[in-house]
């Protein structure tokens, strides 16, 4: 039975680059001078979107974001446009009246052309006007980049810091892990960071465990070395008792993505999925529903609790824990 269409529900895991709608973008590349590699508007969808047939993997994935989205929304204008367009049309396809969204502005800035905190403030414009539009509760959390420097990661941390009153919440560790550097001290460079973060009263949220080749390894060195509140997929401690036991004894809140991880290949079918939920549910980790990017894997959040249900992954009662997780892990304050 589909969910509920009155359900209010709450998207943890929702990156700005994969959510905004293709006509959306397509206006903002015109409107800025853009230079597009296609003529047609039908061929841009196509460049926009993780096409099951092409990407498969995550790099194929976040090649979509870096090359093409995340570069249109590379100005105050269009970061600001990208986030109220955002919350909008997912308060409408799913009713999220609670919603975290992530993006890193060092991204969107060109490589320090544009000043970052005209982006923040952009980003924030957008946020406070969808807000009052639509009379949601949101908060943006900046992302760290493991392909950045420590410096410029310590300044977007700064920036989270300095933005905390006018509704950055926390902040996320993302990018492709490199398996034999996550096994040994890499992640040691982002410790002080993160409890930084934590002392500013900044949520922490880490991206780890979202492939097949890194195993549970880079999971239990983020839970060990990060202490972060969520993290963000996750789906590779799974593999591993000892990796869900300390999720469990830490009251780590898993942010998974199904279409995200199976258009990846993190998980290779629905029945790997359900592998991976069942094992999960039985060591009791506390699990969230997300989508990671609406309109980059053509889908939305109720799109993603009613995949579960059809495929009988998961039960009325288990969804009904899942929202009220969801809710409960936000950075939002109250």
């Amino acid at each position: 039975m589909p969910l509920d269409p009155t359900t209010d529900l709450t998207e943890l895991h929702l990156h700005v680059g994969g959510a905004v709608a293709p006509h959306v973008l397509w206006a903002i590349a015109h409107d800025s001078g853009f230079k597009l590699p296609v003529k047609s508007y039908w061929d841009f969808c196509d460049l926009v979107y993780a096409d099951p047939n092409k990407v498969t993997s995550l790099g194929d994935y976040l090649d979509i974001l870096h090359q093409w989205t995340e570069k249109i929304q590379s100005s105050p204008a269009a970061i600001e446009r990208s986030v109220y367009e955002v919350i909008g049309k997912e308060y409408r396809s799913s009713r999220v009246s609670l919603m975290e969204l992530r993006f890193n502005p060092m991204k969107r800035n060109v490589g320090g052309e544009r000043d970052l905190d005209y982006i923040i403030h952009a980003a924030v414009r957008g946020m406070d006007r969808a807000s009052l539009d639509y009379g949601v509760k949101v908060g943006l959390i900046f992302c760290l980049a493991r392909e950045f420097e420590y410096d410029l990661n310590e300044i977007i941390v700064k920036k989270a810091e300095k933005y905390r009153s006018q509704g950055v919440i926390g902040i996320d560790l993302a990018g492709p892990e490199q398996h034999t550097l996550e096994l040994g001290g890499d992640v040691d460079r982002y410790r002080d960071l993160f409890e930084r973060a934590r002392k500013a009263g900044l949520g922490t949220t880490v991206h780890t465990g979202e492939t097949t080749h890194t195993g549970p390894e880079g999971v239990l060195a983020v839970i060990d070395k990060l202490k972060p509140a969520r993290i963000g997929h996750g789906i590779a401690a799974a593999q591993s008792d000892e990796a869900m036991r300390k999720l469990v004894e830490q009251g780590i809140v898993l942010e998974l993505c199904p279409s995200s991880n199976l258009r990846t290949r993190a998980v290779e079918s629905i029945t790997d999925l359900k592998r991976v939920f069942d094992r999960l549910r039985t060591a009791g980790v506390k699990l969230t529903i997300n989508t990671d990017g609406t309109y980059l894997l053509g889908t939305h959040l109720r799109q993603e609790f009613d995949l579960l249900l059809d495929e009988q992954i998961v039960n009325d009662a288990e969804v009904a824990t899942y929202i009220a997780n969801a809710r409960a892990a936000s950075f939002i304050p109250r």
